[in-house]
């Protein structure tokens, strides 16, 4: 007997094996490609009959009748003599006169194969033979056979498919698995279908047009045209979002100190003194330009971070050939050495913070205040243009990090301190130096 057969499969063998004991001779065996009627075939000439004299032949498209016939009778009869100008029955009649070959079971595989003239002979000789003659073929197409018993083969059921994958595969899925249950429903109980699983990619090679592929393109398409149409509407909003969260702004904030008030100001604070004030001639207003946060920076802080010190000398008001500037550094040698060198900012790295502490239209202002607030060596001044002006711009130390410069603001002056002072990366500086070359 054969390794295994499934319930339905064996029910169909005893049934065949029942309708030939009716006296039904010639049986055909119907069915599509796949069911497994060359399996069922087999198991039935194995099981079934072991006293007679049988005969399997897989029918092919090449093979002739004649070849068919000496196939037949060589398994029927012990070195038959065959006349290959007669037909099988007529071969298989003067085999029987000449020998008795007892009773016979003859299986055909393929049977689609098969000539017309072949097919009516076999026919003939299962309704006339002089012995016991039964003949199983397997046939998809119905009517081949005259007076044949035409049984179907009928597809497998849900619970036999799973059955039979299980004898041939060690680790299928769990029932529940929607791949799993998708390949059982496509595969409709084909046994063929069924044991062409793949237990690595966990689907069987079946493929299936897919319909939908060119609604899912037309989908992707129509979301990226929107998405450009909304980027060409909001186009100047998205520049705006942009500049705003990785640009710096440029607005300056008009924080002014007027030159009357820097002027009494400065008065107030000398006792015993020469009351003649610094001169401001071109510029009435030293402007504070502060970035990042709208805050308004206090006047009185920054007038009193470039008081005058009683000590110092202050120069008289004229208008006399050298610069502020110049009179400044001849009076001071701590303002002769100031650090005024846009390259110094050139060369630091543009990811470097540094803290703006005052932004003034006049050089000697900038100076004076380093001077005045005692801020040493870590001040720095470098001069841009604005609005067709010259501007000097102070800044103090050079940080990695923001948090960095944060922490040594907390230890300048409280005058300097008091003037709001903010923070600016060395990118933004080496920008603003450019714009003298423009």
């Amino acid at each position: 007997m054969q390794s295994q057969i499934l319930p339905s499969r064996a029910a169909l063998v005893d049934r065949i094996a029942l309708q030939f004991e009716y006296g039904q001779n010639l049986i055909a065996l119907l069915g599509p490609s796949g069911l497994g009627k060359s399996y069922l075939l087999e198991t039935f000439i194995t099981d079934k009959y072991s006293d007679f004299n049988k005969a399997f032949v897989q029918v092919s498209a090449l093979m002739t009748d004649s070849q068919l016939m000496s196939e037949l009778l060589d398994q029927s009869f012990s070195t038959p003599l065959i006349d290959q100008q007669l037909s099988l029955s007529e071969n298989f009649f003067q085999l029987v006169k000449k020998q008795n070959c007892g009773p016979c079971l003859w299986v055909l595989d393929g049977a689609r194969h098969l000539s017309d003239e072949m097919a009516a002979d076999l026919a003939l000789l299962a309704k006339n033979s002089p012995t016991t003659l039964y003949i199983l073929v397997a046939a998809q197409a119905v009517g081949q056979f005259s007076n044949a018993v035409e049984i179907h083969l009928e597809p497998l059921s849900m619970a036999e498919s799973k059955q039979l994958m299980r004898w041939f595969f060690n680790n299928l899925p769990v029932d529940e698995d929607p791949v799993f249950q998708t390949f059982l429903k496509e595969s409709h109980g084909n046994p063929s279908l069924l044991l062409a699983w793949q237990p690595i990619a966990n689907s069987a090679e079946v493929k299936v047009a897919d319909k939908v592929s060119w609604r899912l393109h037309l989908i992707t398409l129509m979301i990226i045209i929107t998405l450009l149409i909304i980027g060409l509407l909001y186009k100047s909003d998205m520049t705006q979002w942009w500049q705003a969260v990785y640009q710096q702004r440029d607005e300056p904030v008009a924080t002014a100190i007027a030159v009357e008030k820097f002027k009494q100001r400065a008065d107030k604070t000398q006792v015993k003194a020469e009351p003649t004030p610094i001169a401001l001639e071109s510029e009435p207003f030293a402007v504070i330009n502060v970035e990042q946060d709208e805050v308004h920076n206090n006047v009185a802080a920054i007038l009193d971070s470039l008081a005058v010190s009683p000590k110092q000398p202050v120069l008289p008001v004229s208008e006399a050939k050298p610069t502020e500037a110049e009179l400044v550094k001849a009076k001071d040698p701590v303002v002769a050495n100031l650090p005024f060198d846009n390259a110094w900012f050139n060369e630091q790295d543009d990811e470097y913070f540094v803290i703006q502490l005052l932004a003034v239209t006049k050089q000697a202002i900038a100076e004076q205040f380093i001077v005045a607030q005692k801020l040493g060596e870590a001040a720095k001044i470098y001069q841009t243009q604005r609005n067709n002006k010259n501007w000097w711009i102070v800044t103090y130390g050079n940080y990695k990090s923001l948090n960095a410069a944060r922490k040594v603001t907390a230890t300048l002056p409280e005058a300097v301190r008091n003037n709001q002072p903010f923070y600016k990366k060395i990118s933004k500086i080496k920008q603003e130096i450019a714009l003298l070359d423009q």
